[in-house]
């Protein structure tokens, strides 16, 4: 990895040196992995005499001069350049022969294969503008830049300002110089330079310059009306939050190829990831996201490049702040009002999940050096702090916390400055002490759980309630949190807040009086609005009625609060694996956010692999992927559901039925309706059959013919590397390890080397990871590294065998670095809880059904099911029947005669449908016949024909011998049907 750079080395240079301004000439028409920097840097010394140093990672420097004098060529030792005898004012000139990066860190070169033209950009946080040229690279000795730069005749440069001359003026050789006025002070990780021949579309907003750049071979795929409305949105937002005009002239939007993150700040000059221009049809969440990255990095013009951080330590600052800022935008200012929820969906798991590992710290982290903050752009970082800051916007009012805001950017604009500085500034406006505020939610770790305590008496009325609130042991620390508790009740038109409380909670046990006296409702929820910043629980009458009727809710961030906590239950081992997804794949059909449904998706496909008992893994896939079927076939014809659905079902798919479908889509001999089979839908349907054996290398090599593009060879790549041969698999891995591969190709090779259905193919090279994590550590780029261990550590079996082998390498002598450390700990982490989730789960089907059987099988399959002929009068196809039972659903229906161990009418029919053929088999019972239930074989008979399939139906353990039937009534038209319950023959299959 490159040289690091301390806390304590940045503060005592930052101490002696200011910084007045950078003249940066590069020469990019030479070789294609080198060029030339010449860096003239202006600054002062407070201490004449004293020596310090300044950046420069470069192969070779072809002169140095410091104040006219030659500085000896040993002063330089591939990182640093010591300078001594430092003036009161001092002239450094460095002449360097830079390299061009692979890996995405400095200047990034890049050949497209699509038509040969080269383009290159700079990414530079942390710690990488002097890949490009000599600074003092830290975020607190801020400058001003001037930039001119020698390209071919045919590329467009880019950087923070606009040019002099617009295409730059003639010079030797057919080349064309660039010149770029001076900057305002800025740090040198926001500077910027891009080149290339430039796709360009330009527009103009509120007097601002507006570009969006693109690769040639892309711009028939840019949607650029989109991009600059949410643009055009974004500052209209912000100028007015604000309070200060965007102060960095033009701004540009660069979607650049190989990106190694989202997107970067760069003042005037955003980088985004390529993917980000769709060249197939994607989801609207997908749309989404890209909105959310555009008005994140926008937030960052004003906290991160006006205002900076003096050091790493404020990284959570920055991030969280735009985080927050650009989900808040989203929210107000574009058509994606519910940005919120897919915060509370995505994001905040992220959240919890970072903060329950052993790395977890505080939002507020002690940053030592570089390779510390490199490792720290995490779900703390991001999204807890966002988090924790809409925490503190409800507790001093939104009008002050912006008051604050725009405070603090009148005050240090152009500056440095601290958390403290903005604490000071918020308390100023808001009149709250919020030093303890501090103390609690920014210098702990941890999240914490809140969950409702409840009486009620005969007449169904609270006469006590309370919240209470529980943390983990190693991070014990209970919070003040401001919630807001929902009472949900299920009505004629859904499942709805009838009535909302705010209240402060602290302390383990905070009692509610203004509840006292209330109905209870079906549903409790705490932490509606999702005010705070914590995991929460359901009462069991609650956990119910989420499970029965979550698809009933009319507000979208309720429902993913319910959806959030089954999630959080999961990994906490308190829902069995199966159980979740069963409850997934019986509701995601209800959802209609389509952030929500895919990441529900997602979430139960890790479940079934990862969390389930290893026995029930196939089961479970199985039952994913039929579930999928069925809800494709359902789903209306050009959806972003329909969409999704098969998108999910395309990396689950198994047996040979499944993989003929997925091979009838990608030839042409199986269709769905609206559905057109694009390029990266075809790559997705070819890499399930390639790993599944089912396709080739020659399937591979064709689909690459039709896709000569950089974006076909990583799919190409991936896919290859998904073979499932013990020759394959050593090849790649042998790739893998050689160092050669640029970053993106790296992610895409290592994304099907390491296929989670091919553990015998995979688990082997256990072994060879761990004896290769020291070299590539040592050897390879930050951002490689990194990426070599989290995304190797995949390839490690779940069990404990890889437990040990982490624990052997993290004992060894001598220690790994902090950084590799903290990755290996955190990769550990997940496979110890992942053998919990298992134990459990495996513990829930020992027990013959879950504690969660008498609410799972439930309203998700009968409510929602669907009509083939025309139904309750609904038309055939589109149309549900609700069956109900006094006002409830079915799976509520009443119990007469007593059985199940409950007593008479108070006992609910409880049957978790376990396949996806459920809702076309109980179509059929409902208008065929009865329905009966055997405890012993838990079989199904009925009226229908014996060639229809069956319907599985669960019955909790523990039933008594005397069966009982389901009579299914059709319905007539314009009404519901209605479920009852009658005694049953005992001998009854």
């Amino acid at each position: 990895m490159a040289a690091n750079l301390t806390r304590d080395e940045a503060r005592t240079r930052a101490e002696l040196i200011t910084v007045d301004s950078y003249q940066v000439e590069l020469d990019l028409t030479g070789g294609d992995t080198t060029f030339r920097s010449v860096s003239t840097i202006e600054f002062g010394a407070a201490r004449p005499g004293a020596a310090s140093f300044i950046n420069l990672a470069a192969p070779g420097v072809h002169a140095i001069t410091l104040n006219g004098r030659p500085v000896a060529a040993d002063a330089f030792d591939g990182e640093r350049i010591a300078l001594d005898g430092l003036a009161d004012r001092n002239i450094l000139v460095v002449d360097a022969e830079c390299a061009y990066s692979r890996s995405g860190e400095g200047l990034h070169r890049f050949t497209d294969p699509a038509d040969g033209n080269v383009y290159m950009y700079s990414d530079l946080e942390t710690f990488d503008a002097h890949r490009i040229y000599a600074c003092f690279d830290q975020p607190d000795m801020k400058a001003s830049y001037g930039l001119t730069v020698r390209a071919p005749a045919d590329w467009y440069i880019v950087s923070n300002m606009a040019p002099d001359t617009e295409y730059g003026v003639p010079d030797a050789d057919g080349a064309r110089l660039w010149h770029f006025p001076p900057t305002p002070l800025m740090a040198t990780y926001i500077t910027h330079v891009s080149a290339g021949p430039w796709y360009i579309v330009r527009s103009e907003h509120d007097g601002i310059p507006l570009g969006i750049f693109c690769r040639q071979s892309l711009a028939a795929y840019l949607d650029p009306d989109e991009i600059f409305e949410v643009t055009r949105q974004g500052f209209d937002f912000y100028h007015d939050a604000f309070g200060i005009k965007y102060p960095f002239g033009k701004y540009d939007q660069l979607f650049v190829p190989e990106f190694k993150e989202g997107a970067m700040e760069n003042a005037g000059a955003v980088t985004f990831l390529e993917d980000y221009v769709f060249r197939s049809r994607v989801t609207d969440y997908s749309r989404e996201a890209r909105a959310e990255t555009i008005l994140h990095e926008m937030a960052h013009m004003w906290f991160g490049d006006l205002v900076t951080m003096r050091w790493w330590d404020d990284l959570w600052l920055n991030e969280s702040f735009a985080t927050w800022a650009g989900t808040e935008a989203q929210a107000r200012a574009t058509r994606w009002s519910h940005s919120w929820t897919t915060f509370t969906t995505a994001w905040k798991a992220w959240a919890c999940k970072q903060d329950q590992l052993p790395s977890t710290h505080p939002i507020a982290a002690d940053i030592p050096d570089i390779e510390a903050v490199e490792v720290n752009f995490d779900g703390i970082t991001y999204a807890k702090g966002a988090s924790v800051l809409k925490q503190l916007v409800a507790y001093v009012g939104q009008e002050n916390f912006l008051a604050g805001v725009r405070a603090y950017f009148a005050a240090h604009a152009f500056g440095n400055a601290s958390l403290a500085d903005l604490l000071a500034a918020l308390e100023e406006t808001s009149g709250r002490d919020l030093a303890s505020w501090s103390r609690e939610w920014l210098e702990t770790a941890g999240v914490n759980t809140l969950r409702p305590s409840y009486s009620v008496d005969g007449s169904g009325k609270f006469t006590a309630f309370s919240v209470l609130q529980s943390a983990a042991p190693s991070h014990p620390t209970l919070r003040s949190h401001r919630i807001a508790i929902g009472l949900y009740s299920l009505t004629a038109d859904g499942l709805v807040r009838v009535s909302s409380v705010e209240t402060d909670v602290s302390g383990d046990w905070t009692p509610v009086p203004a509840l006292v006296g209330v109905r209870q409702p079906d549903l409790v929820l705490i932490n509606d609005e999702d005010l705070t910043y914590a995991k929460i629980r359901l009462d069991p009458h609650s956990l119910k009625t989420a499970v029965g009727s979550i698809g009933q809710l009319r507000e979208s961030l309720p429902a993913a609060l319910l959806w959030a906590a089954t999630w959080d239950m999961v990994r906490d081992g308190e829902m069995a694996a199966r159980d979740y997804v069963r409850l997934v794949l019986g509701g995601v059909d209800s959802v209609q956010d389509i952030s929500v449904v895919q990441t529900l998706l997602r979430q139960a496909t890790l479940a079934a692999r990862q969390y389930a008992d290893p026995s029930w893994r196939a089961a479970g896939l199985a039952f994913i992927a039929g579930s999928l079927r069925t809800l494709l076939a359902a789903a209306p014809a050009s959806s972003d559901h329909q969409l999704a659905y098969l998108r999910a079902f395309a990396v689950v798919a198994t047996s040979p039925e499944d993989l003929e479908f997925l091979a009838g889509l990608l030839d042409g001999t199986a269709g769905l309706d609206g559905l057109a089979v694009d390029t990266d839908l075809r790559w997705a349907l070819l890499r399930r059959l390639v790993s599944r054996g089912v396709r080739g290398s020659e399937a591979i090599d064709a689909e690459l013919s039709r896709d000569a593009t950089d974006a076909g060879e990583r799919q190409a790549a991936a896919c290859r590397a998904a073979i499932p041969t013990l020759a394959a698999k050593r090849e790649t891995w042998e790739t893998l390890t050689d160092g050669k591969l640029t970053i993106a190709m790296f992610r895409a090779t290592i994304s099907g080397f390491a296929d989670q259905d091919q553990p015998e193919f995979v688990q082997p090279y256990r072994p060879e990871f761990f004896a290769a994590l020291a070299e590539v550590w040592r050897d390879w780029s930050s951002a490689m590294a990194q990426d070599f261990v989290g995304y190797g550590y995949t390839i490690c079996a779940v069990d404990d065998a890889t437990v040990a082998a982490t624990d052997d390498y993290l004992a060894a002598d001598p220690a790994p670095p902090a950084a590799l450390h903290r990755l290996l700990a955190e990769g550990r982490d997940e496979v110890v809880r992942a053998l919990r989730n298992q134990a459990r789960d495996r513990e829930a089907a020992n027990a013959a059904l879950s504690p969660m059987a008498d609410v799972l099988g439930t309203a998700q399959q009968f409510r929602r099911l669907r009509t083939s002929g025309g139904t309750g009068g609904v038309p055939p196809g589109e149309g549900r029947i609700r069956a109900r039972y006094d006002g409830d659903f079915c799976h509520r229906a009443r119990n007469p005669a007593g059985y199940g161990g409950r007593p008479p009418g108070d006992n609910r029919v409880v049957a978790a449908i376990a396949w996806a053929t459920a809702s076309r088999t109980c179509l059929a019972m409902s208008s065929r016949g009865t329905v009966t239930i055997s405890p012993v074989a838990r079989s199904v008979s009925s009226a229908v024909p014996a060639a229809r399939p069956r319907l599985p139906i669960v019955i909790r353990k523990g039933m008594p011998t005397s069966s009982a039937s389901l009579n299914f009534t059709p319905a007539r038209s314009g009404r519901s049907s209605m479920i009852t319950s009658t005694p049953a023959s005992s001998s009854a299959r």
